[in-house]
């Protein structure tokens, strides 16, 4: 049986198993409507329009185009999602669950699953490690934290059970001449 006592990782039958060479995430093709986004975070349909309308979490596979046109939610905005609803009901603003969400916006979804947020009600700080953890418990403030990774298993668990739709290639190349058509409309009312 191995032992190692400076062993992080993990063991199966007191044997180590190396890590994966890549970090195999969510498939970023894969798309889920608003009922399931909204299930699954655990929020109402107008909680959802009206972030996507203010652009607090917008859907990042297909934005609405028009009556009967169907938003498509990816793993991560379901994801940041539940994070907004959570900070919510702990009591944060939504001004200042903005400024977190810019921030939470740029990174992927393997970085998201390496931090904690923290907050003392009114700021929400991203800490990487344990120490960032206490030295924001050390300024003697009330503080609560959001473990991501704990939320990303749970979602992973929760949202395999509903339906998804792989996005196809002919999709893409048509969403991206509509927004470029869009943008070529907006140019010519401006000038």
């Amino acid at each position: 049986m191995y032992e190692d006592k400076n062993y992080q990782g993990e063991v199966f039958n007191g044997i180590p198993v190396q890590e994966s060479l890549f970090e195999v995430g969510p498939d970023e093709q894969v798309g889920y409507r608003v009922p399931t986004a909204c299930q699954v975070a655990g929020i109402t349909y107008r909680q959802l329009d009206y972030w996507a309308r203010t652009k607090l979490v917008v859907p990042t596979i297909r934005g609405a185009r028009g009556s009967g046109s169907q938003r498509l939610y990816s793993f991560k905005d379901i994801l940041v999602l539940k994070i907004v609803k959570r900070l919510l009901d702990t009591g944060i603003s939504l001004q200042n669950i903005r400024l977190a969400v810019d921030k939470l916006r740029d990174m992927g979804t393997n970085d998201l699953a390496e931090i904690t947020l923290v907050s003392d009600g009114t700021t929400v700080y991203e800490c990487r490690s344990n120490e960032e953890v206490i030295d924001l418990l050390g300024g003697g403030q009330g503080v609560f934290g959001i473990a991501v990774p704990g939320i990303m298993k749970e979602l992973t668990g929760d949202i395999s059970s509903f339906p998804s739709e792989r996005i196809d290639e002919e999709f893409q190349a048509e969403t991206i001449n509509f927004q470029d058509e869009l943008a070529a409309r907006r140019s010519r009312r401006t000038s």
